[in-house]
């Protein structure tokens, strides 16, 4: 199973969503909250690509994007095959 890595703030209802639906699916995730931290921010947009909003979501070195875009890959069938690399 590939590490899953989750961007967050405390005030995001998207984040809630994100971590309910890998919560749902048995996924394990590291949560960063970036909440205030303006070094960890930075980080998130360098990793990103230049994303600042939240929650931003990382599948091993792979960045998958926000809430949205975790959905619409679970929902075509193609969030699992990614989870197991």
């Amino acid at each position: 199973m590939q590490p899953v890595r989750i961007y967050t703030t405390s005030y995001c209802g998207y984040c809630v969503r994100a971590k309910d639906l890998l919560s749902r699916r048995g996924v394990a995730f590291q949560e960063i909250d970036v909440s205030g931290d303006d070094a960890q921010r930075a980080k998130l947009v360098e990793l990103s690509g230049g994303q600042r909003t939240v929650p931003q979501i990382f599948i091993g070195d792979r960045h998958v994007g926000g809430y949205s875009d975790l959905a619409k890959l679970d929902g075509e069938g193609k969030l699992e095959p990614l989870l197991e690399g």
